[in-house]
This record gives structure tokens, sequence and C-alpha cells, in this order.
């Protein structure tokens, strides 16, 4: 399978990567909606576990307009929610859903190589709305945001950066992949291809290209630079005459070595 290190150029979140797997026989118009579909649910999927965060923490959305009163004991430092959270058996219920799924789409995915796929997020999901229902049986009221994530579409939302399928591109090694074509035609017959690839929409043209040197590898260049700079700092602070106490610089040094008096040390000294 080729795998595909995708980063998208829509937003300016560095966090904004994922690994997807796909064939050289793919078409690209099949490879670019596939990604677009991950991309767009791991957007909707950030807002849900945000949402179910709070729903489980403070409880139901106050009422818009209205100047309800909390209970309980904690404080909703936003002021929107009534501060009365479901039982601990349900809000247990419903954090772990929502961490299932926050820690499925988050990029550290990228670092352990696991290759995300729509079906998952989507089982995913359904596993936070099923939380919602059984901790709500009665339903959401229709302000709740949580709701919304859940079930409204995509285009209604309004999330930065999401797109849809026909307003998008997708690059590799700053080319564009051309529609209607194969991915083989941009990336080769090799079934092992690994490359990166940036999302962004055909009207913004081709994205920045990649850093040559990594952010880590300028922290260290810095740090050795710095170090260096230290170092000759001292050199240069240092007495011209510092090297007249090296044992080396000693004028009779030779000579008691060639008597052998070079270890010889007074009665009782210890050094």
């Amino acid at each position: 399978m080729v795998l595909i290190h995708l980063k998208s150029a829509l937003t300016s979140e560095k966090n904004d990567e994922f690994l997807f797997e796909t064939k050289t026989s793919t078409k690209v118009d099949d490879l670019i909606a596939d990604i677009v579909s991950i991309h767009n649910s791991r957007l909707r999927a950030n807002l849900i576990v945000e949402t179910v965060r709070g729903l489980s923490t403070y409880g139901l959305m106050k009422k818009p307009g209205l100047d309800e009163e909390t209970s309980g004991n904690i404080v909703d430092p936003s002021g929107l929610r009534t501060c009365n959270p479901p039982d601990e058996q349900m809000v247990d219920l419903l954090q772990q859903t929502a961490e299932a799924l926050s820690e499925y789409v988050a990029k550290k995915q990228v670092d352990k190589k696991v290759a995300l796929n729509y079906r998952e997020i989507d089982e995913k999901i359904g596993a936070v709305r099923d939380a919602v229902a059984a901790a709500y049986p009665t339903g959401l009221p229709e302000w709740e945001v949580t709701g919304l994530a859940l079930e409204e579409p995509l285009e209604k939302l309004n999330l930065q950066g999401s797109l849809t399928e026909s307003k998008a591109s997708l690059y590799a090694f700053n080319k564009e992949f051309v529609r209607g074509q194969l991915v083989s035609d941009r990336l080769g017959t090799n079934e092992k291809t690994k490359v990166i690839c940036k999302l962004t929409l055909k009207e913004a043209g081709p994205p920045p290209r990649e850093a040559i040197v990594s952010e880590a590898e300028r922290n260290a260049m810095a740090a050795f630079h710095f170090k260096r700079l230290e170092e000759l700092k001292k050199l240069a602070d240092a007495d011209d005459d510092d090297y007249l106490n090296s044992e080396w610089a000693d004028p009779k040094g030779m000579k008691r070595n060639l008597q052998g008096l070079q270890d010889i040390k007074a009665p009782g000294l210890h050094i």
C-alpha cells in the first residue's frame, strides 16, 4: 500500500496531519474524495470531543436568551452551561467514548504510523452518539451544541478548514495530482511508496514547500552554535600567561624527568 502523510495547507494548525493508505491503481478523483472525507471528519470529531467534554463536566447548555440559574458545586468558566452534569456512570461513558475518538484522530497517530480510515472515525463518532443518547434518553435540547456537532450537515457547522471534494487539490513534491489520472501516474507503480502530500484549495495554487531542515534540527544547530560561541568567548577572555601554569611549560620539567625526580613527593605530604 502507498502510505500518504497528509498535511493540510488550509489552517495554521501544525498538528493538522494524518496518514492514509491507498494503491497506485486508485483514481486520483477517488483518492481526493477519500482524503477530504477523512479531513472533514477529523474536524467534526474534534468539535464533538470538545463539546462532549463540556457536556460531561458542566451539563447542558443554558437556553439562549434566558438567565438560568446554575446548580451544583461546580462552576463553568464559560458561563454557558447549567453546571448540572449527568450521573457519574454516564460521565465516565461520555468521557471514555470522547477520549477514544480524540486519540484516534490525533496527530500522534502519525508518530505511531497508524493510517486513518473514514469508517473507523464514523464508528467512533457513533459510539459517542450512543453514549449521549444513554446519558440523555429524552434527547438534547435544540440549542445544545453537542447535538449539532453530532447531527448537523458539515456545511452548516462552518468549521474552519473544511472543504468540499470538488474544490480540493492534492500536491506532492509541489506538483498537483491530476484528476482523471491514476495515483501511479503521479507516484509510479511502487506499492511501498511513502510520500508527504498537502491538501489545499484549487484556487490557492501550490502550497508552500516543506522546510529542508526540521524545527528540531534547527534547534539542535542553534544550541551547538551557542555552545561554540561560549567556548570561543572563554578562550578570548583567558589570561595570555595561563599556559605558564601548565606542566608542559615548566622549564625544569625535562631535567627532573631525566633525573627521575618527576614524581618524588616530600615525606608525609599527601596530594
